[in-house]
């Protein structure tokens, strides 16, 4: 069976524990689409990690572990994340990388902050991953595939030759910065070469057979809807589909229709990193408190350590991911944070142009909308440590099913801490 672990909103939704949770009943754990400008962060007996390249199933023994074709795939920081769980005593993961995964070359990186310093004011915010660089190369059929690699080196050779072609007149005329070799580029494909040889394998065949023999399979997703190329707040969006479906594409080609379940995850309030609308976005002393009682450890970036901006529950938006995704049901996390406030408003509805609208419009729209806020009751306790829905105080049960008849479809998780175990479990029929 194939279940797919996806955001409804602009990522930091809490994927991560959630796929760690489900993964103890997996047999393959795979990452979909995206790259290293977002972090998964799991708490388990280990300690605290935060996953950039790696599915979050790699703490289990029993699971392979697969780096789809869709990711954006960084050898240096693969190796780098392999090395810090070895030394912090995880035991060695059964990992794959798809022969069809396309490399995050330096001078994507390199591109990407000369983009950003070029642009100044009107940047986009990049966590400066390489990551937009890397798709347009990839959609521009300049990339480079792992399957390359392993193949005729004067071949490659003469391709590598070909890509700094442009990329040197990129980089000279535009950024004013000095050209790259062909001996550079090439010899640092073939320390990549070396690095990864052991991982590399055509995981399309291994998911042919893996659905045959009815695995429980996890697609992991990165990011979160509002965030999707296609369906998000263009242009303040990344530069891959974030949405469950193309888990069929990039995660090494499974039957669209082998998709069974899409567990959409949803935080209790809202946070985001980078630009972009925020239509319930708080600022101030408010959002100050907010985020240092929010997450794990604070509301900051897993992959950049910058302060995410915060906001109230956007349901409009969550609803609008939820479709997106096609969510089948939710993970509602992070609720014990807000067991601080007396009140917490909810953003119900979006006023635009003066008028009241229920559903998430484009992004021109979107910069116009105004909140609509309704105040929900607070429950001012720690509700860390509680294991049944039942014993959770009153308003934060209120709380819950408020979003859940908002949204329309139902939560199954509860997640009341930044524990594996912090988890509790709804009967939703």
């Amino acid at each position: 069976m194939v279940k797919a672990i996806v955001g409804a909103n602009w990522g930091d939704e809490g994927k991560g524990k959630i796929t760690d949770v489900m993964a103890a009943q997996s047999d393959v754990v795979i990452r979909f689409q995206g790259g290293s400008n977002a972090g998964h962060t799991i708490i388990n007996n280990y300690g605290k990690f935060a996953l950039h390249q790696l599915p979050s199933g790699v703490f289990y023994s029993h699971i392979t572990n697969i780096i789809g074709n869709g990711v954006a795939f960084s050898v240096e920081n693969f190796v780098k994340e392999m090395k810090s769980l070895k030394e912090r005593g995880v035991p060695e993961p059964h990992i794959l990388i798809s022969d069809r995964a396309q490399i995050v070359m330096p001078y994507h990186i390199m591109f990407d902050v000369y983009e950003e310093e070029r642009l100044s004011s009107r940047r986009f915010g990049s966590t400066k991953s390489g990551i937009a660089p890397f798709y347009a190369d990839k959609v521009s059929k300049i990339g480079f595939q792992i399957n390359e690699l392993y193949d005729d080196e004067s071949s490659l050779r003469e391709k590598v030759a070909h890509v700094l072609e442009i990329k040197n007149a990129t980089l000279q005329n535009l950024y004013h910065k000095e050209p790259l070799t062909v001996d550079e580029v090439f010899n640092k494909l073939m320390e990549y070469k070396e690095a990864i040889a052991p991982y590399v394998a055509d995981t399309f065949d291994f998911m042919y057979r893996a659905v045959k023999e009815g695995k429980n399979i996890l697609l992991e997703g990165q990011l979160g809807a509002l965030k999707d190329t296609d369906f998000g707040i263009y242009p303040m969006v990344t530069s891959s589909n974030t949405i469950a479906g193309y888990g069929a594409v990039g995660g090494s080609g499974i039957p669209p229709y082998e998709i069974k379940e899409v567990i959409t995850v949803v935080k209790a309030y809202s946070s985001a990193v980078g630009a972009g609308e925020f239509v319930s976005e708080i600022f101030g002393e408010e959002a100050d408190e907010l985020r240092r009682r929010g997450g794990d450890g604070g509301e900051y970036g897993a992959t950049t350590g910058r302060p995410r901006r915060m906001g109230w529950l956007d349901l409009v938006a969550t609803r609008y991911g939820c479709r997106v995704q096609g969510t089948t049901s939710i993970a509602f996390t992070v609720l014990d944070a807000l067991g601080y406030l007396d009140e917490i408003p909810v953003c119900v509805g979006y006023e635009l142009d003066g008028k009241r609208i229920d559903s998430f419009p484009s992004t021109t729209k979107l910069k116009r909308a105004k909140p609509i806020l309704e105040v929900l009751p607070g429950w001012k306790c720690d509700i860390r440590g509680i294991k049944k829905y039942e014993d959770l105080p009153e308003n934060c049960r209120k709380y819950v099913e408020f979003a859940e008849k908002e949204i329309g479809i139902p939560i199954g998780i509860v997640s009341n801490g930044p524990a594996r175990d912090d988890i509790i479990y709804r009967n939703t029929k």
